[in-house]
């Protein structure tokens, strides 16, 4: 008996020994007790959260090497360190809403009754890069805010130093300007107050009341910018009779049909500006149904007639233009002619624009939460393309529309992989 309670013991032991370490708790190698349980971390515990270090391995030396948690690469690997960068300037520069941005130039051609051309093309890539500096100055000065409330993001989870934020936010700003000097000295002019405005907002005016302001001017001389561009490209006639692509003063007279149309996109945009203000604490139920509001008063502007077309868009002859819009509009109707086909594109598009920015709108007035708030900022940022088509549409640009439009789905699928916020 004594040699058998010897023996035993050591019989168990060696054959627990043998048995793989997810069998000795009863369960089967990799269930429920081969995952640690944290329910912050996103992913049902099976990684960490974004804001917290990774917890560090048990296993062996020599064994976790080839994995980590959540299957995600090795910090020290070659292949997962580029991926992990690029992800992370991905989130800094906001790149699933670089699509709210073409429709801005393509909008104000279409207001000037040209098509898209060279100086369009210029205007959009100058958008693009002073867009995109915003972004990246706007997480430099908010760091030390991010660190409280998003601790997630690049510059407070430190994938992303503070130093290449703004240098990459000054490269970014000389690109667009010099883009914009290619188009010509108008879109230059134009352009250096977008840059000005950008830089002002978020280096003071974001935390000031004249934030939304600063922010809705900026989308206007966005598309004032493309208008400006596509007319000097195109070449705007001087007082003399000759033309003169770089005379600032004509360009900007030329351009003044798309003035319209930028107060009606920064409209939008002050309404999206003030609801983001409360984004990170909520709380707020009367922003989002006044700016509810003002998106059902800028849909009924854009089915307006008033604005008319401008005098030289190829199609509309000297009398129509001598007439005015209100002649043109006592025999059409407060609608217009409702069987025009691009009338009923303008239509569609603005309702497309009513279904995108209403409803989250709705929703975070009714529950002025966090999460709510960020989704109607969220489809606040993606009505922006609809609307630009409408304005298109209502310019009598369809195909510009219809191009501005193409850009939904792609942004969308971004949207997926990248916040918008």
């Amino acid at each position: 008996m004594r040699w058998r309670r010897n023996t035993l013991p050591a019989v168990l032991a060696a054959a627990l020994s043998v048995l793989p370490p997810g069998r000795r708790n009863g369960y089967s190698h990799g269930g429920p007790t081969a995952v640690t349980e944290d329910s912050l971390s996103g992913a049902g515990g099976t990684a960490p959260a974004p804001d917290r270090p990774e917890p560090p391995s048990t296993s062996p030396p020599g064994e976790g090497g080839a994995h980590t948690a959540a299957g995600r690469p090795d910090a020290g690997s070659d292949r997962g360190e580029p991926r992990q960068r690029l992800r992370a300037w991905a989130e800094l520069l906001r790149v699933s809403a670089l699509f709210s941005v073409p429709g801005d130039a393509l909008a104000g051609a279409a207001a000037v009754g040209r098509r898209p051309g060279r100086g369009t093309a210029l205007a959009i890539g100058a958008s693009l890069c002073l867009y995109e500096a915003g972004m990246a100055l706007n997480d430099w000065a908010d760091r030390d805010e991010d660190a409280v409330d998003r601790p997630h993001r690049p510059i407070p989870s430190g994938r992303i130093s503070p130093a290449a934020a703004l240098g990459a936010a000054g490269v970014l700003t000389a690109a667009g300007l010099a883009l914009a000097a290619r188009a010509g000295r108008p879109a230059l002019t134009v352009a250096t107050g977008l840059a000005a405005t950008v830089w002002a907002y978020d280096l003071h005016l974001k935390h000031t009341k004249a934030g939304p302001a600063a922010m809705a001017a900026a989308r206007s001389l966005d598309l004032l910018l493309g208008a400006t561009a596509t007319a000097t490209a195109t070449g705007v006639r001087a007082p003399g009779g000759t033309s003169a692509p770089d005379n600032v003063a004509a360009a900007a007279h030329r351009g003044l049909p798309a003035l319209p149309a930028a107060l009606v996109l920064g409209a939008h945009t002050y309404g999206v500006t003030a609801v983001s203000r409360h984004e990170t604490q909520g709380g707020s139920t009367g922003t989002p149904l006044a700016v509810l509001a003002t998106t059902t008063a800028l849909a009924a502007a854009v089915l307006r007639e008033s604005w008319g077309r401008a005098p030289d868009r190829p199609g509309t002859t000297r009398a129509e233009a001598d007439a005015g819009p209100v002649a043109r509009r006592l025999g059409t109707g407060p609608l217009g002619k409702v069987t025009d086909p691009v009338r009923l594109l303008a239509i569609a598009l603005t309702g497309a624009y009513l279904r995108t920015a209403g409803p989250p709108l709705l929703h975070a007035a009714l529950n002025p939460s966090p999460p709510l708030t960020q989704r109607a900022v969220g489809g606040g940022i993606r009505a922006m393309i609809p609307l630009q088509a409408a304005l298109a549409a209502r310019a009598g640009a369809p195909v510009t529309a219809l191009a501005v439009m193409g850009l939904v789905p792609l942004a969308r699928s971004l949207a997926r992989k990248v916040s918008l916020t």
